[in-house]
């Protein structure tokens, strides 16, 4: 029963997919946040899932479209799936991670501290948090769309894999900035030996799929949730959720460009 608590709060907390009522999931998906590299194998594969879809669904009407509209009805056979797909991973997370994004975007760029913070909370949107925003998820759909479908499907995955493992790495490495939600992950996972679980879950999903390319993952996760932690400190004088979640947005959309580049090389 307990495990199956687990897996329903953290469902609950990675997903807008309503497991659970109870106020505990947070806490619990903070304890237990060793274990988000699995999550993020599931979100992953339903991403896949769906890109497999909307490929398939798309390759009725592929012939008419390329042969009325040439190469504009190409791009749209082979951007759409990958638009589609990255609107798919932003709702399915209930925008929480991309909202992370656009205040980390808002804070850059001020000199004070209380400024940087104020603006990670304020309720407005700043053409550097729209930037930041958008520019990480069309490099998101930038390395779907580059990547042959045949791969895309675990692509994907790892992709999701990684981008959670970076957000354990970050709250290994970090202090809290201030109290909320945020300052709860780094009290429970701060240099908290359960990262060594985190890395051979991940490892055991990423390694199987790519190979060589899965262990890059692995460093590119390790790299990105220390550096983004020492941002995070200078941002906002510690580790933040917004951070936490623009982490993730990062990672996925580098690892998903890994893959293009390394399936085009």
């Amino acid at each position: 029963m307990k495990a199956l608590k687990i897996f329903k709060d953290l469902v609950a907390f990675l997903t807008i997919i309503p497991l659970t009522k109870e106020e505990s999931f947070i806490e619990t998906s903070a304890r237990y946040m060793f274990l988000f590299p699995i999550f993020g194998g599931i979100i992953g594969l339903l991403a896949a899932t769906y890109f497999q879809l909307c490929t398939g669904l798309l390759s009725f009407f592929a012939p008419f479209l390329q042969r009325f509209l040439g190469i504009i009805g190409d791009l749209f056979v082979r951007g759409f799936p990958s638009a589609a797909t990255v609107s798919f991973l932003l709702a399915l997370t209930g925008l929480q991670h991309f909202d992370g994004l656009v205040d980390l975007g808002n804070a850059l760029g001020f000199k004070n501290l209380e400024e940087r913070r104020f603006m990670a909370h304020a309720w407005t949107i700043t053409h550097r948090g729209a930037f930041l925003a958008i520019f990480v998820e069309f490099l998101a759909f930038l390395g779907i769309f580059l990547t042959k479908s045949s791969v895309v499907f675990k692509a994907l995955i790892c992709a999701e894999v990684s981008a959670k493992l970076a957000m354990v790495t970050l709250t290994f490495f970090g202090k809290p900035a201030y109290g909320g939600l945020g300052a709860l992950f780094v009290k429970l996972n701060k240099r908290n030996k359960s990262i060594i679980l985190s890395y051979a879950i991940s490892f055991l999903i990423v390694f199987p799929l790519f190979g060589l390319l899965g262990l890059i993952f692995l460093f590119v996760s390790f790299a990105a949730g220390f550096l983004m932690e020492k941002l995070s400190e200078k941002t906002f004088g510690g580790t933040s959720g917004d951070v936490l979640g623009a982490t993730n947005e990062l990672v996925r959309a580098l690892c998903l460009l890994m893959t293009a580049l390394e399936v085009a090389s």
